[in-house]
């Protein structure tokens, strides 16, 4: 199972949603605390400003209202110069007094006293005279680039609307002050919060390693699971849901321990069975695709295992040009799979079983391959085995019987063709017993009834004589040439058996020899093995061919071959006879060019090499 990386883990995911959580309620907390804070120092600061301003309007109004003699009373300037500077503070930067004609009279800064006298051009002015209200706004001082907040406030001769505008008190006072308290609590509310969040992190982690303990220890069971061990049970670490779910997840391992047993069991079993079957089984699902196929079915398909799992199993057989999978379901009877090839036979026989549920639905398909191609093989030699020989029998039999009836007629009677008529009878009969003889040996030879008189032998000499026989009594213009070693080569054979196989080889070869040709006779030695030739400069075989004329009652030129007197059945005699003494025959050939047969024989280099 992969590693589950750190961030993406469940812990670090609980304890990231709780501080985000408490983040978000304390921003909440932060917004609104900071906002009624905000409200309430403006609002306090705001109300002190006016008090006072009140105070001074109340004074403002009173001297400008008031008739002056020019000669007693000071002037207004100097009245509201006066009054001004008696109120001055910290918090009021600045009073100007303006009348209606935008002209300031008064101010309570002592350092621009020239102020006094110039007109004065504030929106904030024009809007409280237009309107006859009081106005204020929160603006940046263009000197100090400090907040201040300002305050307009007109003075009416009356009070009502029927009242004249007599100026304006224009009040300029330092609210940034307010802003820097503010500041300040919001500081000391930060480091709160940061002190928090720190003890809410590890109160976060805390709280979430005792939810993702369990869960972590449920996840590591998992895997162990994944990888068979059963025996690992989860911690339960309390009684509330998650304790729930450890128990329950124990118990869960304990069944699926139980199941994994009694499945693993029938695994065997199945997979005993199916491995030590000789034939090959497939299954597939509902589809048809194949989902299980054992060794046996791979090695007869010549397929692997990647390749044929999951892919339609009429695909696999070859079948798909002629059956759907529909059409396997309702097959009945067994179907033969043909993948011969270049001359080599390979036969299959598929049979076809459907797993269905008791409600009758089709789970699948179950198919079993045998291989039949050595049935097929035997059957097919044995139905040409039983036609050559009846062919070579009835042939013999037939000329009997012509030659036969002709003598009963009265054809004995005359000298002259009765003879011929006999000798004709009576080689067609040595024909006939030289082939039942060869049946009946290789009948022997096939049920093993037979044994081997072995001696202990000169080959050099052996195969002399053997070559002396047939040069002294050969009939036709052929010239024996020996290629035969002057070291001596000892051998274990039935000089009998072994004589009847070297005879059948030099007879074919002097068939087939032309006039004026040559037979080639040698050995060599290879690999503990001696190498016999037999070489002849006749009509060659076909290259198609060569590996066949050691089958029974085969001829490439089956007319030539009947008429010089073969069975069909010496060399088939001489490899049976070749293996029996634990050695190879084989052939090479050229059309046009001649024949040469191979054998080979176990030796020994010389006798004292017996003894020793």
């Amino acid at each position: 199972m992969q590693k589950v990386s750190f961030f993406k883990s469940i812990h670090v995911k609980l304890v990231l949603i709780y501080v985000l959580l408490i983040i978000i309620a304390l921003q909440i907390i932060g917004i609104y605390f900071s906002k009624q804070l905000e409200t309430n120092l403006k609002t306090n600061f705001q109300d002190s400003i006016r008090q006072r301003i009140e105070l001074v309007h109340y004074s403002v109004r009173e001297e400008m209202l008031k008739s002056r003699d020019e000669t007693s009373s000071p002037s207004l300037e100097v009245s509201l110069k006066m009054i001004l500077q008696g109120i001055a503070t910290e918090d009021i930067n600045k009073i100007n007094v303006v009348d209606n004609r935008n002209r300031i009279i008064a101010t309570s800064d002592t350092n621009d006293q020239a102020l006094v006298g110039q007109r004065i051009n504030e929106k904030i002015i024009r809007q409280a005279m237009s309107s006859e209200t009081i106005w204020d706004t929160v603006s940046l001082d263009r000197d100090t680039g400090l907040r201040v907040w300002i305050l307009a406030v007109p003075v009416m001769d009356n009070v009502g609307p029927a009242g004249e505008l007599k100026g304006v008190i224009y009040v300029q006072s330092n609210i940034e002050k307010v802003y820097e308290q503010l500041n300040e609590v919001n500081r000391i509310f930060a480091a709160g919060i940061a002190v928090s969040l720190a003890i809410t992190i590890i109160l976060g982690i805390l709280v979430a390693r005792t939810i993702t303990r369990p869960i972590s220890d449920m996840r590591k069971q998992a895997q162990a699971m994944s990888k068979g061990n059963y025996a690992r049970k989860v911690r339960v670490y309390g009684t509330d849901e998650i304790g729930q779910l450890a128990i329950a997840f124990n118990h869960l391992t304990n069944r699926l321990q139980e199941a994994q047993s009694t499945t693993e069991a029938e695994r065997r079993k199945l997979a005993s069975v199916l491995s030590n079957m000789t034939d090959g089984v497939i299954a597939t699902d509902r589809k048809g695709k194949i989902i299980l196929i054992n060794d046996p079915a791979l090695e007869l398909l010549h397929d692997s295992r990647e390749t044929t799992l999951n892919r339609p199993i009429a695909s696999v057989l070859g079948l798909d040009q002629e059956y759907s999978f529909e059409d396997l379901i309702h097959m009945k009877d067994p179907v033969n799979l043909d993948f011969s090839m270049n001359d080599t036979p390979y036969m299959l026989r598929a049979n076809f079983s459907v797993i269905q549920k008791e409600t009758g639905f089709v789970n699948g398909l179950i198919t079993v391959l045998h291989d039949i191609t050595e049935q097929e093989k035997i059957d097919m030699e044995r139905r040409e085995f039983v036609a050559n020989v009846s062919h070579e029998l009835r042939t013999p039999l037939t000329t009997m019987r012509s030659y036969l009836e002709a003598l009963a007629e009265g054809a004995w009677k005359d000298e002259n063709i009765a003879p011929t008529f006999l000798n004709v009878t009576q080689t067609e009969t040595e024909r006939m017993i030289r082939l039942v003889n060869d049946l009946l040996q290789l009948s022997k030879m096939d049920s093993q009834e037979y044994e081997l008189n072995l001696e202990f032998v000169e080959f050099n000499k052996f195969f002399t004589q053997i070559i002396d026989r047939f040069e002294m009594s050969k009939s036709q213009n052929v010239e024996f040439i020996r290629l035969l070693p002057e070291k001596s080569y000892f051998v274990d054979i039935d000089t009998d058996k072994l004589t009847q196989v070297i005879d059948n080889i030099i007879s074919n070869a002097l068939k087939y020899s032309p006039d004026g040709g040559n037979i080639r006779f040698g050995f060599t030695v290879h690999d503990n093995m001696l190498r016999v030739m037999v070489s002849d400069d006749g009509m060659g075989i076909p290259k198609e061919n060569v590996s066949r004329i050691f089958d029974r009652f085969y001829r490439v030129d089956r007319a030539r071959a009947r008429s010089m007197g073969g069975t069909g059945l010496g060399l088939a005699i001489a490899r049976e006879m070749i293996e029996a003494h634990g050695g190879k025959i084989w052939a090479e050939s050229e059309e046009g060019q001649g024949t040469t047969i191979f054998f080979t024989l176990p030796y020994e280099l010389d006798e004292a090499g017996d003894w020793e």
